[in-house]
């Protein structure tokens, strides 16, 4: 029996997580057009096996499933919608899968739009970050019709060890929303209680391989080398605006809002040591 033909894959941004993403669909055979607006990363995209397109109309005319990596929901819109945006080339029955973080609203507002041509939006954000998605064990947390999710499910299965589908589109985003909320709420939190530990003379070092046999555990904590902020402003206020939509009054996520402004500055320069790697200026 014939093995079933594979769709083509699009992927718009491919920064550091869309490249990782589009090895692993080179290595299992896909065919994959790549648009960025990076010289560099079209270099390597290149390099890695990707034909290179110079907008996303033209990735989506030679793909059946276009995967979106760009950071920001302007950019989502632009990339469908816009002058050479892939609403104008990709074909009825073609879907859009959105693996940016953006606000709930924004990618159900796509899906309402592009229907009208008969394209399907697969809501896919991803999670566990850019080692993750080098070892092909990302996490995506989808939305969407169960057919498309189906589809799209072995496109997925080349970079991520995990798929949940959580419910209708839209829904993929709003895990993404509450897991980068608990990140940083546990971020922001260590910088706290590393900065109280530090001040009794306690080896952090061991204070933290303690804690993360214990109820005190997060992922956080065990990857503390890894986190920067760099994301977290724009994903609180993704939280935030679902939260004024919501009408719901939620202090403790207001706070983490403005404590990562402060955080990104603190974790750069001078962050509690927990794992030995640096000089702890706390105390």
């Amino acid at each position: 029996m014939s093995e079933t033909k594979k769709d083509r894959v699009g992927i718009v941004g491919a920064g550091r997580m869309g490249l990782s993403m589009l090895k692993h669909l080179v290595a299992k055979g896909y065919a994959v057009t790549v648009c960025d607006i990076s010289e560099k990363q079209r270099d390597l995209a290149r390099a890695a096996g990707a034909t290179i397109a110079a907008t996303p109309a033209a990735v989506g005319k030679a793909s059946d499933i276009v995967i979106l990596g760009v950071g920001y929901d302007d950019e989502v819109n632009e990339v469908v919608f816009g002058a050479n945006g892939l609403a104008k080339t990709m074909a009825p029955g073609s879907i859009i899968a959105v693996s940016s973080t953006a606000k709930p609203d924004s990618v159900k507002a796509v899906a309402a739009r592009v229907a009208e041509k008969g394209i399907e939006v697969f809501d896919a954000p991803i999670c566990r970050g850019r080692f993750a998605a080098d070892s092909g064990t990302l996490l995506a947390l989808v939305g969407g019709k169960p057919d498309v999710v189906a589809r799209a499910r072995p496109v997925y299965a080349t970079f991520a060890s995990d798929i949940v589908h959580l419910g209708d589109v839209g829904h993929g985003q709003v895990g993404k929303a509450m897991n980068n909320l608990l990140l940083w709420v546990n971020a922001v939190g260590l910088l706290e209680a590393g900065k109280l530990a530090a001040s009794t003379g306690i080896d952090l070092v061991k204070l933290r391989e303690a804690l993360l046999t214990s109820s005190g555990a997060s992922d956080a904590l065990k990857e503390w080398d890894m986190i920067s902020f760099t994301w977290a402003l724009k994903d609180m206020q993704i939280v935030a605006d679902m939260t004024d939509k919501a009408g719901l009054s939620l202090p403790i996520t207001g706070a983490i809002k403005e404590l990562v402004k402060e955080a990104r500055r603190v974790k750069a320069s001078n962050p509690p040591d927990w794992t030995g790697k640096g000089p702890t200026k706390y105390g």
